[in-house]
């Protein structure tokens, strides 16, 4: 996470024409990690470092290995391209639905200007209302779960400190297959897309299909009806990911799911030390 105080070698930048986005950018600098920040539409500095490769599952960033789980519960990141079928949401509510009888949970949104995902758990009765919080990251969905993850830290250590949770849910506000979570934020990193979006998604790789602990690929039900083939999709994801696990799941219809939750539980054990309920 980048902080003012962070950063050395501080220069300005004066910008004489109209673009919108350079007139925004009032500064930038490099971090002491070499990249190149900045701050615009009164977002904390955040970089936009070019991605050169999708990155590979058996060299991805591991869990970190000082966590304090007493300060912010095993917390599990939802990520996955903009959609218009509440896919991670979806996910996020089966995922309540399957572990609260047993395990103390509490779950963090993400979306641009409004708070519908929020709303879509409280309205399912997914948690108790006081357990579900709604950010507006207000423009750059992955700067909210990758470069300056506080707007998101925040809520979830008070969620984590007032119920004493085991495990916490945060799905991001929804970007494109560069997009992947912080491990300062994510202890298991959940990417699901769905076959409607075509069987060459898979494939297209990216951080989020290639690094993520879990791919979901879900609304297997519709392969026939877009014309996706499903063997195809798990060549792909196979070979993208290293061999690296993924699911095949109908979410709406329960279907995966156990699977999921079996795969999440194991990550809790493994990480955190403690043995599922």
């Amino acid at each position: 996470m980048a902080t003012e105080g962070d950063h050395n070698h501080k220069h300005e930048h004066h910008h004489d024409h109209d673009h919108d986005h350079d007139s925004d950018i009032k500064s930038s600098w490099i971090g002491g990690d070499g990249k190149v920040y900045h701050s615009h539409d009164g977002l904390a500095p955040h970089s936009h470092e070019p991605i050169y490769s999708p990155g590979f599952f058996t060299r991805r960033a591991p869990p970190l290995l000082n966590r304090d789980f007493n300060e912010r519960a095993f917390t599990i990141g939802i990520g996955g391209p903009v959609d218009d079928a509440c896919r991670k949401t979806a996910l996020m509510l089966a995922l309540c639905e399957h572990l609260r009888d047993n395990y103390s949970l509490a779950a963090v949104t993400n979306d641009i200007f409004t708070k519908e995902d929020g709303e879509f758990l409280v309205k399912h009765k997914a948690l108790p209302e006081e357990r579900i919080r709604a950010v507006e990251t207000g423009g750059c969905p992955h700067a909210a779960i990758r470069e300056d993850i506080s707007i998101n830290l925040g809520p979830l250590e008070e969620l984590s400190n007032l119920y004493k949770t085991d495990i916490l849910l945060c799905e991001s506000g929804g970007d494109n297959l560069a997009a992947n979570f912080s491990r300062e934020l994510a202890d298991y990193i959940i990417y699901i897309i769905d076959v409607s979006g075509g069987d060459k998604i898979p494939r297209k790789g990216g951080p989020g299909i290639t690094q993520a602990d879990l791919l979901v690929i879900n609304k297997t039900d519709l392969a026939q009806a877009v014309g996706a083939d499903l063997a195809v999709m798990e060549r792909d994801a196979l070979r993208m990911r290293d061999g690296g696990p993924f699911v095949f799941a109908q979410v709406k219809h329960k279907v995966g799911v156990e699977a999921i939750v079996n795969h999440v539980l194991q990550a809790w054990e493994a990480t955190t030390g403690k043995k599922r309920h």
